[in-house]
C-alpha cells in the first residue's frame, strides 16, 4: 500500500482548536443567534445554546485554531526519526501567517504532500477558511478550487483506511491499537482542549499533546506501507 509514497516527502498535520470565546456571552448578539440556530441541529431538548457551546470549536466560523503542529519523517542510513514543530499561541493570524510561509517552502518542491487523519473533512478546510476569516493568504497547496482530484497534495490516513467505503469512520486511537502502534497515555485528550486553553491557559500542554497525535499519523502511515516504526527515542522536538 501506498508504496510509490517517499514518507520523507510528507508534512504530517494536526490542528487544536477551541470556541471563538470563553463563553456563549461573550460572543456579539447576532453570532448568539447564530449559533442557536447552528445548534439546533444536535441540541437536545433540554439543552440550551449556551450548554452546547464547548463544541463551537468544531465549526470554523465558530471556533479558532489555538495550535497547528508538524512533523517530517527523515532517514538516515536506514534509521528513522521524527521532527516536530508546533505553531500555537493565543494570536490566530499570527500562527497562521509563520504556518502559511513554511508551508509554502515545504510545498514548493516536487512531491510534496500534507497528511494528516481526517484531514480532508476537518484539518485542511478548517485551516483554509480560518486563513480567509483572517485576512491570511491562502497557501497554494491549500488553494485547491479548480483543482483537478490529482493536483491536491492531500493525504488521509482515515481515508486511505476507507478502500471507497464512505461511510466508514475510524479514530486515529482505534487504527493505532490495531496496527500495535504504541501511544504515551496522555492527562488530555480532544475533549479538554478547551478547557486548558480558557481555564488553564496551558498553551504548551495542548502543543504537546498535538504533537504526539502527529507523530502517531506518522507511524500510522509506515504500518500501511508495511515498515517499521520510528524508535520512540528518535522524535525531536522543535521549538520557535
Amino acid at each position: 500500500m501506498l508504496n510509490n509514497v517517499k514518507v520523507e516527502n510528507l508534512l504530517f498535520v494536526d490542528i487544536e482548536t477551541v470556541s471563538g470565546n470563553a463563553t456563549f456571552d461573550e460572543m456579539s448578539p447576532k453570532l448568539q443567534e447564530l449559533w442557536e440556530k447552528k445548534s439546533n441541529y444536535f441540541r437536545k431538548d433540554d439543552e440550551s445554546p449556551s450548554d452546547v457551546y464547548g463544541r463551537a470549536g468544531i465549526y470554523a466560523e465558530f471556533g479558532k485554531i489555538v495550535c497547528i503542529s508538524t512533523g517530517l519523517v527523515t532517514k538516515k542510513d536506514g534509521v528513522k526519526k521524527f521532527v516536530a514543530k508546533s505553531y500555537y499561541g493565543d494570536d490566530e493570524k499570527q500562527l497562521l501567517e509563520e504556518f502559511g510561509l513554511m508551508l509554502d517552502r515545504f510545498s514548493s518542491k516536487a512531491n510534496r504532500n500534507l497528511c494528516a487523519h481526517n484531514g480532508k473533512e476537518f484539518d485542511f478546510p478548517y485551516i483554509a477558511r480560518r486563513m480567509l476569516i483572517n485576512g491570511v493568504a491562502l497557501p497554494s497547496v491549500l488553494d485547491i478550487a479548480g483543482k483537478k482530484p490529482w493536483e491536491v497534495q492531500f493525504l488521509d490516513t482515515m481515508e486511505l483506511w476507507k478502500f471507497g467505503d464512505y461511510k466508514h469512520y475510524t479514530s486515529l486511537a482505534l487504527l493505532c491499537e490495531i496496527f500495535n502502534i504504541p501511544t504515551p497515555k496522555d492527562d488530555i485528550d480532544g475533549s479538554m482542549v478547551g478547557k486548558v486553553y480558557w481555564e488553564d491557559n496551558d498553551l504548551d500542554r495542548i502543543a504537546i499533546y498535538c504533537e504526539k497525535d502527529i507523530l502517531a499519523t506518522a507511524q500510522l502511515f509506515l504500518r500501511y506501507q508495511g515498515e517499521d516504526l520510528i524508535p520512540e527515542n528518535n522524535f525531536e522536538r522543535v521549538l520557535l
